[in-house]
């Protein structure tokens, strides 16, 4: 494994950029495209998200300045062309993102990809149900396992609200999971 400051000068010089991007998508897609997936719920639609995250990483890498992990700075991207693509897909359909977003989370079993058992299935659609930044939080504190400054640096949100988000977050899965 490259250590992420000798990729990242890798990624920067046009002579070693080619190889040090396909290390770069080899070690990061995997964790990218879940994160991604927890957002978007449909695995086409986390292909084509992925596929636009390592586009613009791939574009910006100049832009990176190292004052975070590289894989801070993907993620916060990862995050946000999902946010966007999410929104662009709502205004499509005329519907609201909570609206898109039940929907989406009421078609997870027939999605082909979904190999979620039925409390799984019962978990992302409980999710659906959070507003956005709760479900991110949640989303990256118990899937991705991050650390709250993790996920202040990607947010761009205090580590206090942060743990007040996920805690409420939390509060309002139990109760719907209660429901049933």
């Amino acid at each position: 494994m490259v250590a992420e400051e000798d990729l990242v000068a890798q990624l920067k010089q046009a002579d070693t950029q080619s190889k040090a991007f396909e290390v770069l998508i080899n070690t990061y897609k995997e964790r990218l495209y879940w994160h991604i997936r927890r957002i978007v719920l449909n695995h086409d639609d986390a292909d084509d998200v992925l596929q636009n995250t390592f586009i613009k990483v791939f574009k910006n890498i100049d832009g990176f300045k190292g004052d975070s992990q590289l894989y801070s700075w993907m993620y916060r991207i990862a995050t946000n062309e999902s946010l966007s693509f999410m929104k662009t897909k709502a205004r499509k359909l005329g519907v609201n993102n909570e609206e898109l977003h039940n929907r989406m989370a009421q078609n997870l079993q027939a999605d082909v990809y979904f190999e979620g058992s039925e409390i799984q299935l019962k978990l992302q659609q409980a999710i659906a149900t959070l507003p956005e930044k709760q479900k991110l939080v949640f989303n990256m504190k118990y899937f991705d396992e991050m650390k709250y400054e993790e996920i202040s640096k990607v947010l761009d949100t205090s580590v206090g609200g942060l743990k007040a988000s996920y805690h409420i977050a939390v509060k309002k899965l139990e109760n719907f999971l209660k429901e049933d």
